[in-house]
């Protein structure tokens, strides 16, 4: 099984910095995750988000009040600071700070410390220490609409610097279908229960979602441009009960990588969450993570995204001792 360093070492520095990166590397994790945005003069930035009050110190920054905007992401409101509003220049002045301070505490500790990285400083650092990358389009018709496309980019920037592994991944389906015809590294489908790629929603052209997709049907359809599917925890074990989906995928010929595996209690299902919920820790304390992880690995997945890499590779280590 993969280890895919989820934003990096998440639970233990900010996300998506230099920092938090070399950490997942130092614990072990085969993938590096940068999720990819744009800056206004078209250079792909490492955020989980292009808008960025959340993870940087932007909202403190007086110079760049008036660039706070609310404008529609994926068809919802969304009121902040927007990477396509600032140069890089302009970015590289800003810095990262812990994304959830109430969960992470910790972390805020290196709040400051780190600027946003570009894809290029990301893919040097993988290339550097022999580890491959994960990269995800985020919002990837927002961005073709404003005339700042990230996938022809990112291919660009990939052979500009090799590294040994590469998977590339999306929730939307077309950008997928494209990059098919333009690139043999092995694509994967993001998924999860209830949802729908946004790029069928503003086409109008196609009424299904996510559920269809996740059945043996869709899977089949799936595997005719892309190579494994990345999909929330919840697909694989719902309700404390396994499903059919890593069989279903595997009969498709896709691998299956599930996301998040995290620390905290309150991020574990209710079953592998220890101490007494009556602490104010209670909820930020690590659960059972091993006792998790070990089900899913019963289950057959073939990868998985991890915010602590290094406890992820401990167990690996343990089960096959």
């Amino acid at each position: 099984m993969i280890v895919i360093a989820h934003r990096g070492a998440s639970a233990l520095r900010p996300e998506h910095t230099l920092l938090s990166y070399e950490c997942a590397i130092a614990l072990g994790a085969d993938y590096i995750e940068p999720d990819l945005v744009a800056t206004r003069d078209h250079v792909l930035v490492a955020r989980h988000e292009n808008e960025i009050s959340g993870t940087t110190d932007v909202a403190a920054r007086p110079e760049f009040a008036d660039r706070r905007a609310t404008k529609e992401i994926d068809g919802r409101p969304v009121t902040g600071w927007f990477t396509e509003d600032f140069t890089l220049a302009e970015l590289k002045t800003l810095r990262a700070c812990e994304r959830v301070p109430e969960l992470r505490p910790a972390n805020t500790a290196f709040d400051g410390l780190a600027e946003i990285p570009t894809f290029d400083e990301v893919l040097a650092l993988a290339r550097r220490h022999g580890v491959g990358v994960y990269p995800e389009t985020k919002h990837p018709s927002h961005f073709s609409a404003l005339g700042l496309p990230l996938e022809d980019l990112m291919l660009e920037r990939l052979a500009a610097t090799p590294v040994p592994r590469v998977f590339l991944q999306s929730f939307e389906v077309g950008n997928l279908r494209e990059l098919r015809g333009k690139t043999s590294l092995p694509l994967i489908q993001l998924m999860y229960a209830g949802g729908r790629p946004y790029d069928w929603v503003v086409s109008g052209e196609e009424t299904r979602g996510y559920d269809e997709l996740l059945t043996p049907e869709g899977l089949r359809e799936v595997a005719t441009y892309a190579d494994g599917i990345g999909v929330h925890t919840g697909c694989v074990v719902r309700d404390g009960e396994p499903t059919t989906l890593v069989r279903d995928a595997h009969e498709a010929g896709l691998q299956v990588h599930v996301w998040t595996i995290r620390n905290e209690n309150s991020q574990l299902p209710p079953e592998h969450r220890l101490g007494d919920p009556a602490s104010p820790a209670y909820e930020r304390a690590t659960g059972d993570v091993a006792g998790w992880l070990g089900r899913l690995l019963d289950l057959g997945i073939d990868g998985a995204f991890f915010d602590d890499p290094g406890l992820a590779s401990a167990v690996l280590r343990r089960r096959s001792a």
